[in-house]
Order: structure tokens, then C-alpha cells, then sequence
């Protein structure tokens, strides 16, 4: 294998990892989202579940939250499509929302409860439900208030998405497995390559939250 197959294969592997990253983090805002508003809602049952959720979840290692996944739903006969690359895709993506949700909710959570009560109570007085309090009210200036400790969230599961590579998935971790199967002779360079391909990764991604946070402190 020549030195342009092996790039060729590393970047297979990193488009598997964007991809799985950003399924992961739509369903990990969202699922974290609807866990938030749960955690704060006036209806205890929903602050119960929400809670038990996230204290189950989050103190259960990423790794057997996806074994529960890739090899409980299907014991479960819950399958997703005809081929065993696309079951592995979505089962590593499930387990990465389930898991990161929790904790996107818990930086949420935190950044509601810096929002004054006195805002909640103005728009309870103009007639404003719970709902439209949160949506038009509270979670706006919740996300202004997180992006830091979000971004690191967010970080933090691209970095997790290398869990997967255990699970039957195309993406950086086994793309770098393969590669040394092949050429054994360049162990090094090829884990230095992944570090650094997982590192430039990891700096875009701050950029990106360096720049929401400053927009959003001069629209504030």
C-alpha cells in the first residue's frame, strides 16, 4: 500500500467521523433540549423521569451504553435497516445522543438557572404558557449564557465517536487500525496522524463556539 492509499484511508475514516459527529450532535441538542425543559418543568413526573434519565445515563460508562446498543436493540429484534454497516452506524449514533443528551441537559439546566426568575414571572403576566416562557424566553438567553461549557460537551463526543470503531464502524480509530494492520512498519506515524487528524478536529470545532460566543455577546 503506497502512501496515497493510506491518506486515501484516512479519509474514508475521517468523513465516517464527521458523519457520525454531526447525526450525533442534531439528536444530542435536541434529546438534551427536551431534557432541560423536563428538569425545569412545574409537572414533578416529568422532572422525575427526566432526572432518573440523565443520573442512569450519565454515570454509565459511554462504552457499555453502546454494547446495550449494538448488541441489546438487536436482541430486541429492533433493527434499523438491511445491512449490518448501516445497523452499527445508527446504534453507535443512538448511544452517543442517549449519552451526550444527558449532559448537554445538565449545561442547559445550568444556564436556566442563571436567567432571572423575575423574566419567567413578566411573561407568565402577559399571558405566555410554560412552553412559550422557555422557548422565547428562557432558552434563548440559556444558550447565550453556555456556549463555553457547551462547547466542551460538544468536544468531548467527537472524541467519543472513537468508541465506535469497536462496534463495526467506518471512522478515524479504524481507519488507523487497518492502516497498521497493512504497514506494520509505520505504527507511529500513523498514531500520530490520528491524534493529530482527532486534534485539527477538535480546533475547529472551538473556533467555531469562540466565534458563536462572541457574536452573541455583541447581539445581546
Amino acid at each position: 500500500m503506497d502512501y496515497l492509499e493510506l491518506l486515501q484511508m484516512f479519509l474514508s475514516g475521517a468523513w465516517g467521523t464527521i458523519r457520525l459527529f454531526t447525526v450525533a450532535l442534531v439528536g444530542a441538542m435536541l434529546l438534551g433540549t427536551v431534557l432541560a425543559a423536563m428538569r425545569v418543568s412545574p409537572t414533578p413526573v416529568l422532572r422525575i423521569a427526566a432526572s432518573t434519565y440523565i443520573n442512569v445515563v450519565r454515570n454509565t460508562p459511554l462504552t457499555l451504553v453502546m454494547f446495550f446498543c449494538a448488541f441489546g436493540l438487536p436482541f430486541l429484534d429492533i433493527r434499523f435497516g438491511s445491512t449490518s454497516s448501516f445497523n452499527s452506524f445508527v446504534y453507535a449514533t443512538i448511544a452517543l445522543i442517549a449519552y451526550t443528551a444527558c449532559f448537554v441537559a445538565e449545561t442547559l439546566k445550568s444556564g436556566i438557572a442563571t436567567i432571572p426568575v423575575g423574566q419567567a414571572e413578566a411573561a407568565r403576566a402577559v399571558g405566555l404558557s410554560f412552553g412559550q416562557t422557555l422557548s422565547e424566553v428562557v432558552l434563548p438567553q440559556a444558550f447565550r449564557t453556555v456556549i463555553p461549557p457547551l462547547g466542551s460537551v460538544i468536544i468531548a463526543m467527537l472524541k467519543n465517536t472513537s468508541i465506535a470503531s469497536a462496534f463495526n464502524n467506518r471512522e478515524l480509530i479504524s481507519a488507523m487500525r487497518n492502516a497498521i494492520e497493512i504497514r506494520g512498519d509505520l505504527v507511529i506515524p500513523l498514531l500520530f496522524g490520528t491524534a493529530l487528524a482527532y486534534l485539527i478536529l477538535a480546533l475547529l470545532l472551538g473556533r467555531v463556539f469562540d466565534y458563536l460566543e462572541k457574536k452573541l455577546v455583541i447581539l445581546r
